[in-house]
């Protein structure tokens, strides 16, 4: 499953442009996504140029809120922006927290995505093969974990504020480093494709609150090391920064002044890094555009 599909569906309508609605994804129903895309795709030859964001939610989800801020980015760069959906309670209930840490109790919320990038790939006929992530806070755990197991599939990621960041430490166990993820993933991590993928990390200055991202014993994600990266998303942020610069992962590092822990001012600096990798002129990012709502 999630093999990348550029052949496109027929019958595409007006519901299929613009801020889609919700579809369950085909793969596993237990999860969907909605999509935002450019009027200008209507075009079947400007498809084949096109390329796609993910943009993942964190805790509170508002998945379509966060498509809807990147409608202006994708109007300026022919963007498919996917905004997919990981409901809390799916292992047990009142549960939160497991697609941030990529695999629970055998389900593969990576594997979900990329049945969903195969999904829109199939039914717009854009390449799939690459694509670029954007995550904020809970969702910027999952992209940047998503960087380590797929780096061949991203040509860029943006990870803004994660809260308990993964390093790439061979010395120590998954999540806090990297050791055994064969075992737990079926796969080694590529260093060499991981180098390949532009990265960009931004925090506010004044993001300090440190109440979610204390892990203490006897919680769900504590284990040895849980919080030895700093005490706050700034100095979580910037270890994360200075371990992928040593492992030759350079990264474009935003600190905000002024920004707590705040999705707006995170969408604007993602967007400046991904408007400047694929275009070198000034572009305007006004109020995205239509379609059905």
């Amino acid at each position: 499953m999630h093999q990348p599909n550029d052949k496109p569906s027929r019958g595409l309508s007006a519901y299929d442009f613009g801020r889609t609605t919700v579809y369950a994804c085909q793969a596993d129903q237990r999860f969907s996504y909605c999509l935002y895309v450019p009027a200008a795709l209507r075009e079947p030859q400007a498809r084949e140029g096109a390329g796609v964001l993910v943009v993942v939610h964190g805790t509170e989800r508002a998945n379509q809120a966060l498509r809807d801020s990147f409608a202006p980015l994708a109007d300026a760069l022919n963007l498919i922006v996917l905004a997919p959906l990981f409901p809390g309670g799916i292992g047990a209930a009142g549960e939160r927290d497991a697609y941030k840490y990529i695999e629970d109790k055998g389900l593969r919320y990576d594997h979900v995505l990329l049945d969903m990038l195969a999904e829109v790939g199939g039914r717009y006929g854009v390449p799939t093969e690459r694509f670029m992530m954007f995550g904020f806070s809970g969702g910027a755990h999952f992209a940047h974990r998503f960087l380590y197991l797929h780096p061949e599939r991203l040509s860029a990621v943006s990870a803004c504020a994660p809260g308990s960041p993964t390093l790439l430490d061979p010395d120590r166990d998954w999540w806090v480093g990297i050791a055994g993820v064969r075992e737990r993933f079926g796969r080694d991590i590529d260093l060499e494709a991981v180098r390949r993928v532009q990265v960009h990390l931004a925090v506010g200055r004044d993001d300090r609150d440190t109440d979610e991202i204390t892990h203490a014993p006897g919680g769900a994600y504590w284990m040895p090391g849980a919080n030895d990266s700093g005490r706050t998303r700034v100095d979580r942020l910037l270890k994360l920064a200075g371990n992928l610069e040593a492992a030759g992962v350079p990264a474009r590092v935003d600190v905000l002044d002024g920004v707590t822990h705040s999705l707006d001012p995170m969408v604007g600096a993602a967007s400046a890094f991904f408007r400047d990798l694929i275009s070198p002129e000034p572009i305007s990012l006004a109020a995205g555009g239509g379609g059905r709502e």
